[in-house]
């Protein structure tokens, strides 16, 4: 039986989203169809892992969740095709595929997410030859406003399921996911600190050459922390963190210590900008082979926020050079680093990566501080290279604005209407984002 329940006090990760609601937590697709139907007149929210910072997830009446509705439909070891339940969390996928010795493509750094919720926004990972995990459908099952449930792939319902790979929640309930794994393989990881001027200079060079690029950059200073993952066979001799360097890099430098100087920053703003240049001298150099999985991901559990841009790839190293000037013009104490990838040009609609080769930048206040001010500034910075905002982070666009850089938004948005017309799964981010239903 579907169970409901009344709480107060839900919030998203980072606690800059929170709501009363009424939690309906179906079991199963029939479940999830009684539900849909029941909340007739009423507006429900589908939610993942409300890892969300943006109000995407955000319910104002009922939500709906999909924590019991989270297991393997089938593993086709042959073909690479797995079918899951939407509320299949990656951290629970990638070790089941890794015991039928597939593996997801690619991954972002972090695995807390659903599957529905990380195609409902676009999740990504990083390499200029490899795309984000919607990427990777090949079919899903969609449960819509009216009770009904569409098969969706690109022979059956081929208009949904063009939009649905990256759908915000808004066409209806993804039920079941079918994802195009790969044979497991390996992950070398190289990770050292350079000269910011001199990634920059090579940054195309970089990102075309490296299966998947990355790089951190420190406010005020002039490293970042580059990580260059290279993709090899399982078979490849593994040779992972040892325990205590994992225990010393993973859990006391990248938690720990890390809680330590962003509170002490927040009490001492000046504090930030020796911590910085601290952090980087001893984030140190390091390389390890490991399952792609154990690679991909990091724990994260210093609590922020955070707001990720796409910009076409090779306006990237100008972009982070007026996000260096502006940030060294202020007043401004930044203490989390610019995350900065790349990923291949896809052909979703609402994808952040659409029709181009994209680089990313994300940046990051304490989930306790005032964001405006820094995140505002970049987002003007953005938007002078037609950036798109991730779906699943903090940014301020409308509909009026998110036009000009989706082509395709008044389709999905006329498809919106079509599947959901009197706006049962809709809330205030959407009416934003996609424009008001009525």
């Amino acid at each position: 039986m579907t169970s409901t329940r009344n709480e107060t006090g839900w919030a998203n990760w980072a606690g800059c989203e929170t709501a009363d609601c009424s939690v309906i937590s179906p079991r199963g697709t029939g479940e999830i169809v009684e539900a849909v139907r029941r909340a007739a007149g009423r507006k429900l929210r589908p939610v993942g892992a409300s890892h969300s910072f943006s109000g995407i997830a955000r319910p104002e009446e009922l939500q709906l969740r999909l924590d019991r509705h989270a297991g393997v439909r089938s593993i086709d070891t042959t073909t690479g095709l797995v079918t899951v339940e939407g509320g299949m969390p990656l951290y629970r996928l990638n070790p089941i595929l890794a015991g039928a010795r597939l593996a997801l493509t690619n991954l972002g750094d972090i695995d807390r997410q659903t599957v529905a919720g990380a195609l409902a926004t676009g999740t990504h990972g990083s390499g200029a030859r490899f795309g984000a995990i919607s990427t990777q459908v090949r079919a899903l099952e969609l449960v819509t406003a009216d009770g009904g449930v569409l098969h969706c792939s690109p022979t059956e319902n081929p208009e949904v399921f063009e939009f649905a790979r990256v759908s915000l929640g808004a066409l209806g309930v993804i039920s079941t996911v079918t994802l195009q794994t790969v044979p497991a393989f390996a992950l070398c990881a190289q990770e050292m600190a350079v000269p910011l001027p001199e990634v920059l200079a090579r940054f195309d060079e970089l990102a075309e050459n490296i299966d998947h690029f990355e790089f951190y950059w420190f406010p005020h200073t002039d490293r970042v922390q580059t990580r260059y993952k290279t993709r090899l066979p399982l078979d490849t001799t593994l040779a992972p963190l040892g325990r205590i360097r994992t225990w010393w890099d993973e859990e006391l430098m990248a938690n720990e210590v890390f809680r330590v100087a962003v509170a002490a920053g927040r009490r001492v703003p000046a504090a930030v900008v020796p911590i910085n240049r601290f952090a980087v001298r001893v984030w140190g150099s390091r390389t390890y082979t490991d399952r792609s999985e154990r690679v991909f991901t990091t724990s994260r559990r210093v609590r922020f926020k955070e707001m990720e841009y796409a910009i076409p790839r090779a306006a990237m190293p100008e972009a982070v050079r007026r996000v260096r000037e502006v940030v060294d013009n202020s007043g401004w104490r930044i203490p989390f680093p610019v995350e900065v990838r790349v990923l291949a040009p896809d052909d979703i609609p609402l994808s952040m990566a659409s029709g181009r080769a994209s680089a990313f930048m994300a940046v990051h206040v304490p989930a306790q501080s005032r964001h405006e001010g820094y995140f505002g500034a970049v987002e003007r910075i953005m938007a002078d290279y037609g950036g798109r905002p991730h779906w699943g982070k903090i940014h301020t666009q409308d509909a009026a604005g998110l036009r000009k850089v989706y082509p395709l938004l008044d389709e999905f948005a006329a498809l919106r209407r079509r599947l959901d017309p009197e706006g049962l799964f809709t809330n205030a981010y959407l009416d934003r984002v996609l424009g008001p239903i009525g």
